[in-house]
Order: C-alpha cells, then structure tokens, then sequence
C-alpha cells in the first residue's frame, strides 16, 4: 500500500501548485486513494485498517519530505492541502488509529496554527468557508462536518493532543482558535455568541473551556430582550450553567444589572451565590473536572458502574 501511494504522489509533484486549491482536485484523488486501498484490501488480503494507515502514513511522510527540503518551512499549496485529502481519507474509511490521526493533525496545525478548514464549515454551514477564508468543505454537508469534527475531536482527546498557545497556555484541539474569527474565537466561543446550543453542546461534552466573561456576554443579550427570551440564547446559557459551579459576578452588579433576570427564573439562584450549589450539580462539575485532566471526556462517563440516568447527568445530556 505504501509503495502504491508513493508513487501516485511522484507523479503528483509535478502538478501545478494550486493543484489541490479546487475541491473537486482534491476529491478525485481521495477517490483515486479509495479505489487504490480496496484494490489492496480485496487483491492483497489487506485488513481495511492497516492500509488506511498505510495511506495516509504515505501522504503525511510525502508533506513531511517537501517540508524538510525547503528548509523546514512548508511550501503550502498542493503540498500542503494533500493533507485535507488524507483527512477526508480517515473520515471516510473511519480509522481507528488514533496514533496516526493525531500525527496527522499535528501536522495540520504546525503549518497553519489553527484547525478552521475543520471547524467553520460545521459551525456556519458548508458553502460559509469558501466566503470567510476563499476555501470549500470537504465534506457535502453541515451534518457531515459536523460529524466529522465529532470524530477529530474524539481521537485528538483520546491521545491527548495539545499545543502551545499564546501567553504560554497550552490549549487542546477543540480549544484552538479560528483564525479567521479572530485570535481568541474558539469554537465553543463562536457557538455562544451565535446562539448555537446544539453546535455548543457538542463542544462542551467534549471538554471545551468558556471564559467567565461570556457568561456576562450572554447575560448582557437576554437583558435586551425585555423579559421576551430567544429559546436558543437561553438554552446556550443553560448549557454553560451545566458545567459551571457559580458565576463569578458581585452579587450587588448582579441584583442592579440583571435584577429581571433572577425575577423570570432565567437562572437558578443557586448559581448566583445566593443559595448553596446543590451537591449532585457539583459532584458533576468535580467528576467532569478529574475527567478533563485525564483526557476522558465524555467518553470516560460511559466505563461507569451508575445508573444511565446519572451518566447522561455527567454527560450534560439532561439537568
């Protein structure tokens, strides 16, 4: 398989450098790929997982080769987006080796620094990436990019990926910013402020951080409303409110800025400081905490010996 691969792609380094810039490029050769692995797994006795590895393996050698002949900065183009072809070919044939997806991402995000060519499309719709960053989705539609990054996130948690972010933090994948959205815009970021509790779900099960002040960014949006509340800006604070002990705000800026707020039962008083946190709400938020440091969120909820009842409670499905 291996040997295969190497050679498509020789013929491949003479292509234009826009090459695989086209979708529609890009597409043919994950197809071509395709066609290559099932020839492999049907004439050679291939099992299915060890040459999709071996594939993919190839591409990412064949990026990490270019790089290291230019003095180790990649020449981007066709040289670099053959790495969105191998990431369309883990998708499609849902490897399980985490191992190499992680490797593959990291080389994603050593030349880029950013995963949005993962993240925009599910987050704003497939035909949105080509107007904010000139680029189209790999995959056909919101629901399967959606997935998609569903399945990313997934392996990246599992082999515990992370990288070094600004002021010397490190972030995890789903906590990377997107660029285009601006420095700090992480997904669940961008979630919120557009009022996407589903999208922001997702993001929060898998661990993702939410700054205290866009909890108040939220607060500050219902109190336009005047009491006539949007279901889905609720539900977003409803959301966060599930994986927060407290809020963090002054209860007197509280009782002046947001009095209207505590009057329509917006928010539990027990979040506000006002009455004690109930034990099962932060037994959660400790258990999720212990779970994030170890990398085993949400999936770790699932080895518990609790009732479904109380792990769909971890897992932030029900309140």
């Amino acid at each position: 398989m291996d040997y295969l691969v190497k050679c498509y792609l020789d013929q491949f380094h003479t292509s234009p450098r826009n090459t695989l810039h086209d979708r529609r490029n890009r597409r043919v050769m994950v197809t071509y790929i395709s066609t290559l692995i099932e020839a492999c797994i049907r004439g050679m006795n291939y099992d299915p997982e060890t040459a999709v590895r071996d594939a993919i393996i190839a591409i990412i050698r064949y990026h990490e080769e270019n790089r290291v002949n230019n003095g180790s900065v990649c020449m981007m183009g066709r040289f670099h987006n053959i790495l969105y072809v191998a990431m369309k070919l883990c998708y499609d044939w849902q490897l399980k080796d985490t191992g190499t997806v992680v490797t593959l991402l990291e080389n994603i995000h050593a030349c880029e620094g950013t995963f949005e060519r993962i993240f925009i499309g599910a987050i704003f719709g497939n035909k949105a990436p080509y107007y904010i960053a000139g680029w189209k989705s790999d995959f056909d539609n919101q629901e399967e990019n959606l997935r998609a990054v569903v399945y990313f996130v997934d392996h990246a948690t599992t082999g515990g990926l992370e990288f070094d972010g600004k002021e010397g933090k490190v972030v995890r994948f789903i906590d990377v910013p997107i660029d285009s959205c601006g420095d700090l815009s992480t997904p669940a970021t961008i979630a919120l402020q557009l009022g996407l509790p589903d999208k922001l779900h997702i993001f929060l099960r898998y661990g993702a951080l939410i700054d205290d002040h866009l909890v108040e960014y939220i607060l500050k949006r219902l109190m336009e409303f005047c009491h006539v509340y949007p279901y889905n800006i609720v539900a977003c604070l409803q959301l966060v409110l599930r994986v927060t002990s407290m809020i963090k705000c002054d209860r007197n800026t509280l009782l002046e800025n947001y009095k209207e707020l505590i009057e329509d039962g917006i928010i539990p008083l027990s979040r506000w400081g006002f009455q004690v946190p109930e034990l099962k709400h932060l037994s959660r938020c400790c258990i999720r905490k212990c779970l994030w440091e170890n990398y085993q969120l949400p999936n770790g909820i699932y080895t518990f010996s609790l009732p479904d009842s109380l792990k769909k409670y971890l897992d932030i499905m029900e309140d």
